[in-house]
């Protein structure tokens, strides 16, 4: 299908007090399912985070959630929604709807465990209001996908071959934007993208702007709920540190805002991960002000010219840098390091500054891109990313890589030594199977923030968090060497990572590190909610337990319910 047929179309309308509304009217993805050429070869990408958020009280008297058969799950959803929202396994393109935000091939297969009953496809909360409670009723248990991009596919699939469930899908109609100029705030549905957010806040001002991720085609639910790491995280912030507001529905049907879910609740759901809370709808977020030029560049280094040097002391410089500039790696194949940059200002002030305070770059005025920052969004900072008009690359949610991926993650507290860089470059990328690592600083607005503030707890102290991805074809070995090279390097460089935890990011959610026992026990959630959530990990589980006692929203690394024992002496 053309580009065309998936874009955002940008829509005025005038607000309460004169303030102006952008929205952007996503066409429905409902009629390209139906298609007979829907073409499967154009769902690729890497694989961030998707997500959920719940609330609330619970129902009782609920059937057991382990013996459902779905029958009266799918008759009460009848009664409650148009059937053209829900796709049963009977329906001729239940596989096309499945498939249609699967951002990792390596899950386009017989094996993956997808949804036995159905596909909601949400229009409005009231169907997903029907969705929570038919299910809550009914005994089956919901997963939501928004974008995706769930590293582990855990929005749309499960490990377990015996689960029964149904998949709630926000991205298929859930997409509007509405931009306030005079609050300067929008709220975004969960099913919208990372690139449609961008295009609907700046399209028609340059000067504002929102601190999330860089891959465009991210599904706002899932990287909201896990924190939401990018290019300007240093300067402003994660994206929950700008979330103002929300609405979800909780474990009882419930529709709620901030007020109605009170504040421990809408702590959790900013960065606790997807998938345990609620289903959050929509997000409420502050905007942020930026210059009308911005400066950019993407310059790369080989090991003979320097490359290690320079990166043993970029490690030392990113966290200290002046929060308007901040200056990522990616390390690849070819023993290459490639230093991208965003700066809040002109070329002639970027180069004084890397002069003074990184000259082993050897940045010069001919590295710099001015643009504004909605360009500099939609810059192809990763490769997957194809060339195009601003509107294309940003709203296009087809682009992709065909490889099957696997991704890890940890955090640096202090300087990796040289002597292991040069390992790194020598050994790990010169072996088959090797992949990409990712280098993000912290620092700058992220030491302002304690580490309780948001279920987010990488913040002082952190120098920057490492991304591994391996990528694969289905062809070939397998992954052997794929996989072998990610594991070999992750047991590597645990010498030289944080430890006691040692820490990892939700949204590159990784199962390796621990899942949830069939019973879904919170001492079972610390194996991974420890490593994800460090000491916050048990204040959500407190939440948990008070919204979702048991335990319906749950996968194999939801936060599972701490409930606190007291005893009585007589």
């Amino acid at each position: 299908h053309s580009v065309d047929a998936m874009r955002a179309r940008p829509r005025v309308s005038r607000g309460t007090e004169g303030a102006v509304i952008i929205e952007v009217v996503q066409h429905s993805l409902r009629g390209l399912w139906s298609s007979r050429s829907f073409n499967f070869t154009m769902l690729r990408g890497l694989a961030l985070a998707f997500s959920v958020s719940f609330f609330s009280c619970y129902l009782t008297s609920v059937p057991s959630l382990a013996s459902s058969d779905g029958h009266g799950f799918l008759q009460c959803l009848r009664e409650k929604m148009p059937s053209e929202l829900v796709y049963t396994q009977s329906s001729s393109n239940f596989t096309d709807v499945l498939f249609s935000s699967i951002k990792n091939p390596k899950f386009f297969t017989t094996a993956t465990v997808s949804p036995r009953l159905c596909i909601v496809t949400p229009g409005d909360a009231s169907h997903v209001q029907a969705a929570v409670v038919c299910g809550r009723r009914q005994g089956v248990r919901l997963r939501v996908r928004s974008g995706g991009h769930d590293y582990e596919g855990l929005s749309y699939r499960s490990v377990r071959p015996s689960e029964v469930f149904a998949v709630v899908d926000l991205g298929a109609s859930l997409l509007a934007v509405r931009v306030d100029r005079i609050e300067s705030t929008a709220w975004v549905e969960s099913g919208a993208t990372i690139g449609e957010l961008y295009y609907a806040i700046a399209r028609n001002d340059s000067r504002v702007a929102f601190p999330a991720g860089e891959c465009p085609t991210v599904g706002v639910g899932g990287h909201f709920s896990g924190g939401g790491i990018g290019m300007m995280t240093r300067k402003h912030g994660l994206a929950v540190d700008k979330i103002v507001d929300a609405k979800m529905v909780n474990a009882n049907g419930e529709l709620l805002d901030r007020a109605g879910m009170g504040e421990d609740l809408f702590w959790a759901i900013r960065g606790g991960g997807g998938g345990s809370f609620g289903i959050v709808l929509s997000w409420k977020v502050q905007l942020v002000q930026v210059p009308p030029t911005v400066t950019v560049f993407n310059i790369g280094r080989m090991v003979d010219q320097g490359a290690v040097d320079i990166l043993t002391r970029w490690q030392h410089i990113a966290p200290s840098l002046p929060s308007d500039l901040t200056i990522r790696v990616l390390v690849q194949q070819g023993q290459q390091a490639l230093f991208q940059a965003l700066y809040f200002g002109t070329c002639g002030a970027l180069v004084a500054t890397m002069g003074e305070q990184f000259p082993e770059l050897g940045m010069t005025s001919a590295d710099c891109q001015q643009m504004t920052w909605l360009q500099s969004a939609a810059t192809p900072f990763l490769s997957f990313a194809s060339n195009g008009t601003l509107e294309e690359v940003l709203l296009d949610r087809t682009a992709w890589t065909s490889a099957f991926t696997k991704a890890k993650s940890d955090y640096v507290l202090r300087a990796i030594p040289k002597a292991a860089w040069k390992e790194i470059f020598s050994r790990w990328f010169g072996m088959d199977g090797a992949g990409d690592i990712i280098l993000e600083p912290h620092g700058g607005f992220m030491d302002s923030v304690p580490a309780a503030a948001r279920p987010y707890p990488h913040r002082n102290g952190v120098l920057y968090v490492i991304q591994y991805i391996a990528y694969w074809q289905q062809q070939g070995d397998g992954g052997a060497a794929a996989k072998s090279w990610i594991g070999g390097l992750y047991d590597f460089m645990g010498q030289h990572v944080s430890t006691n935890p040692r820490r990892a990011y939700v949204n590159f959610r990784d199962l390796d590190i621990g899942q949830n026992d069939d019973d879904g026990t919170f001492e079972s959630g610390k194996v991974w909610g420890e490593r994800y959530f460090v000491g916050n990990y048990r204040r959500l589980a407190a939440v948990k337990a008070g919204v979702d006692p048991t335990n319906y929203f749950r996968n194999e690394q939801s936060i599972p319910p701490f409930m606190e024992t007291t005893t009585q002496v007589i």
